[in-house]
Parts: C-alpha cells; structure tokens; sequence
C-alpha cells in the first residue's frame, strides 16, 4: 500500500496523532530504523493518545470559560497574604474534587483571589474534570432569566453534573429570597457528588448575613462548609503592589 494511502485511511478513522506519527517516521527514516514494528507502532499510539488528552484539555479550558489565564508555576508564594504553599500544592493534586469536597477563598480586594480560584479551576480541567466559572452576580441572573423562559431545569441538571463549579465573588450583595431558593437547590443538588469553589471578599463568618433567612442560610452553608479546604488571605493589594512596582519615577 502507497503512504498516502495509509495516511488517508488513518485520517479517514479519525486518528490525527497517528498520522502525525506516521509522517514523521517517513520523513526521518534514519532515526527509526532500528526499531522493530511494535515499537513503531506504540509510537503512534502514544502520539495519538497525547493527541486527544491534549484536545480533551483545551475542551475542558474553553467549556469552563475561566475569567484569566491562571498557571501554578506563576504563583507567586513569597507575597505576604498567607497563603502556605504546602496546602495550595496538595490542592493542585485534585484530590479534593475526587471525594468530592469544596474550597472557599476569602480575603480583601486584591489578594489574588481570583486568581488562584482559575489556578485551581485549570489545575482540574488538566485533570479531566468539567469546569464552569461564574461571577456570582451573573449566575444568579441567569438562574432568574432561566425561570421566566423555562430553562431553569436545564440550567440546575447541567451545573449539577459539572465536576467543579468555580463562583466568583460570593456575598457582596444580600440574596433575595427567590436568590436564596435557587442557590439552596443548586447545592443540595452538588452536595456529595461534586465540588464547588467560592471567592470572596467577605469573611466566611458574615456569609450567614449576606444570605438573608435564617432558615435557608443554615441550609445553604452546610451544604458549603461541609468537608470544605478554608484559605483566608490577607495583606495588602497585589494589584497596587505591581501598579507601583511598574509606574515609572
């Protein structure tokens, strides 16, 4: 059979890390000659199996629609905020999404909250896990759209599937009542199965005043704290801190 052939054929079986392979093996004979076919062959199983975890990847990271671009080798631990480093690494392992449990991150206006949520959020996606990030104020409206144009179901079933759901700033504004029942539901639906992360400004002590009901406050923040890694940063704003550092003199 021609190469040309062979490669058609893979690309026609949809195995576009195999013809990767295949065309270089052709176009450095030398370099592969002295492997026998096995080896050749699991090559281009390794090229295509790289492939697809790297597709699955860059789905996951584009699904979760992360508000930055966040990597663990570019935080930055020796800022003084309190972050221990030991703790944030273990988090980088994803065990926590494995059984299941939640992360809170609380402290002041710009501590690297957020950023280290999309750390953690890309962390899981390079995982394999299903990742969605939300400002806290924009899910809430779309929960509240999605009951007037009958999507709301939809919208409940599909974030309760969702490995690891990321909520940006949580608790800057009082849930109104239909607020609170909407949020009380979606974590009853994740408790157990599925992992949240939250950021917030507010201190997880207050969280219990920004919910409103008493009732419903106890509901929601079991379902939260139950099994949850608790980081509270402190200090002062690294956005300041790199403004001055680059405001020339």
């Amino acid at each position: 059979m021609q190469h040309s052939q062979l490669i058609q054929q893979l690309r026609t079986l949809r195995v576009p890390g195999m013809v990767e392979a295949l065309e270089q093996q052709l176009s450095q004979p030398t370099t592969h000659d002295g492997l026998c076919f096995e080896e050749r062959l699991s090559l281009m199983i390794e090229r295509e199996t790289t492939y697809r975890s790297n597709n699955k990847i860059q789905r996951l990271l584009k699904a979760a629609k992360l508000k930055v671009q966040a990597h663990p080798e570019d935080i930055d631990y020796a800022h003084p905020r309190g972050l221990d480093k030991a703790s944030f690494v273990s988090l980088l392992s994803g065990q926590w999404i494995e059984h299941h449990q939640n992360v809170l991150l609380t402290g002041s206006t710009g501590c690297g909250k957020t950023y280290l949520g999309c750390v953690l959020a890309t962390q899981a996606c390079k995982l394999g896990y299903s990742v969605r990030y939300f400002r806290s104020s924009r899910l809430l409206d779309q929960l509240a759209i999605a009951h007037g144009d009958g999507r709301f179901a939809k919208i409940i079933n599909q974030l309760a599937k969702t490995d690891l759901l990321v909520i940006d700033d949580w608790g800057l504004e009082k849930l109104s009542l239909g607020q609170r029942n909407d949020v009380l539901e979606l974590m009853e639906d994740r408790h157990g199965t599925r992992s949240t992360l939250i950021t917030s400004q507010v201190p997880v002590l207050k969280w219990h005043d920004a919910i409103g009901d008493p009732t419903l406050a106890d509901a929601i923040l079991d379902r939260l704290l139950h099994n949850a890694h608790r980081l509270d940063l402190h200090g002062d704003s690294m956005r300041r801190l790199m403004s001055s550092v680059s405001t020339p003199k």
